[in-house]
């Protein structure tokens, strides 16, 4: 049972605090808002302070000096900063994680790290937004496209349609459509609700189909599995946040990009950081606006203001207007889920993509890479393990022979450069990367257990 502080009541703070509630762990938050505390201590296991994170006297009401991890995660990058510095200089917390936007900090590694401010582990939700985003230009087909072990394994979820190749079929005959090519269903969601893969299970239009494979295979598994969508070559981005700044600047040199900024001083400086994105002064939800630059014509539009509302209305008049594909950026996680059965083809959850850079850091086994999937009610997670078979329940053993707890399921293994598809006979090796679907949370507990060495493992 770790002491953990979070800094921050937002969405990010939120979702850490529902999250890890459920682990047995003690947990105190730190807010202005006490209503937000009020609030949130109603809802789940844990403390409440109110007051400045920043400030040395609200972390020691909190329990700092005996607080194995501080999370900030405030609105703030200077309050996160400040606070990771805190801790680190005047009551030596192990491990301190802080969210940091502002690419002033982040592209100076001296002012984001350890030597200066104290700051174990950086998270950078706009820098993983880019990330996620750029993904699903990649794979337009895609729901999510998550990845592991240094981008060696992909994880895409795809809604499967009436005509596809596996509708209407049984998940065993899965071979049969890739013939040489390797992959694995590894989880399907059904009206909310997990349906354990299984090889007599039938897949059934509408149901959200979760394939792992190798990076390189993947394309080909998205052919031969699902109508291929028009690759994405124009692109609209709304809001002219950091995020919207990065994603521009990651893709303008491979597709055309305009954006749409309504704070004129903001419009110009992305116009002097920018080089070949078309950077644009009006509204978002301006249909005169969004005709003259040939909406219709669009092939991804994207949502990226900083307020969800202006963002689902501007994502539905995109579609509304022809845009090819809308994907609308959610900070408030309570709009995500009503969202999925709307016309806006993809719903990203802010608190979702953050979320498992943190829990990383936080999960007792030597877990590389944790993904948030289903608003936290499952995970994805990429696990090394170690020891020798006397130190280890999985060390030397065919995947068969381990008591893997129900509701978890071990989707992939990265050895080195090589990827092995998990079939029942493969023999695990100490450093092995398991790659681990999991849709109960109570099982996450149960698979850090059953992968963590032994008391007597010393190497």
């Amino acid at each position: 049972m770790s002491n953990i502080i979070i800094l921050g009541a937002g969405q990010v703070g939120t979702s850490v605090a529902k999250s890890l509630s459920t682990e047995q762990h003690n947990i105190t938050v730190i807010d202005r808002d006490a209503a937000k505390l009020k609030e949130l201590a109603a809802k789940y296991d844990l403390r409440t302070v109110a007051g400045n994170a920043g400030h040395p006297s609200i972390l020691k009401e909190a329990g700092i000096s005996d607080c194995d991890l501080l999370i900030a995660v405030t609105e703030v990058d200077e309050i996160n900063m400040m606070a990771c510095k805190i801790a680190s200089s005047i009551f030596d917390v192990p491990k301190r994680i802080a969210r940091v936007r502002s690419s002033e900090y982040l592209d100076d590694p001296r002012l984001s790290g350890e030597d200066v401010f104290g700051i174990s582990h950086v998270i950078s939700p706009e820098l993983l937004l880019a990330r996620y985003v750029e993904n699903l230009v990649v794979y337009p087909e895609a729901l999510q496209v998550l990845e592991f072990a240094d981008r060696q394994v992909c994880l895409v979820a795809v809604r499967a349609k009436a005509g596809g190749l596996l509708v209407g079929d049984r998940i065993g005959n899965l071979h049969t459509h890739l013939k040489t090519t390797d992959a694995r269903i590894v989880a399907i969601f059904r009206n909310l609700s997990a349906v354990q893969p299984r090889a007599d299970t039938v897949i059934e239009d509408g149901d959200e189909v979760f394939f792992l494979s190798r990076t390189a295979d993947m394309r080909r598994v998205m052919e031969e599995l699902r109508k291929a969508d028009r690759p994405v070559r124009r692109i609209m981005i709304a809001g002219g946040s950091e995020f919207s700044y990065r994603l521009a600047n990651d893709l303008e040199g491979s597709h055309l990009v305009k954006l749409i900024e309504a704070n004129e001083k903001r419009a110009h400086q992305l116009v002097a950081m920018l080089d070949n994105t078309v950077v644009l002064h009006g509204n978002e939800n301006d249909s005169e606006l969004l005709i003259n630059e040939d909406i219709a014509h669009v092939d991804l539009f994207v949502a990226a203001t900083g307020d969800d509302e202006r963002n689902i209305i501007a994502s539905l008049l995109a579609k509304k207007m022809g845009a090819h594909r809308v994907l609308s950026l959610i900070h408030q996680s309570v709009y995500v889920g009503v969202l999925e059965d709307s016309k806006i083809d993809v719903v990203v959850g802010l608190a979702d993509v953050t979320i498992g850079s943190i829990l990383a850091h936080i999960r007792r086994a030597d877990v590389a890479r944790v993904h948030s999937l289903r608003r936290g009610a499952a995970e994805a997670l990429e696990i090394v393990i170690h020891g020798d078979k006397s130190t280890s329940q999985c060390v030397g053993r065919r995947v068969d022979a381990i008591a893997w707890p129900s509701g978890a399921l071990l989707g992939a293994v990265v050895r080195g450069q090589d990827v092995f598809m998990a079939h029942h006979d493969l023999v695990l090796e100490t450093e092995d990367h398991l790659i681990l679907f999991v849709t109960e949370k109570n099982t996450v507990r149960k698979i850090e257990k059953l992968l963590q060495v032994s008391a007597s493992f010393f190497g």
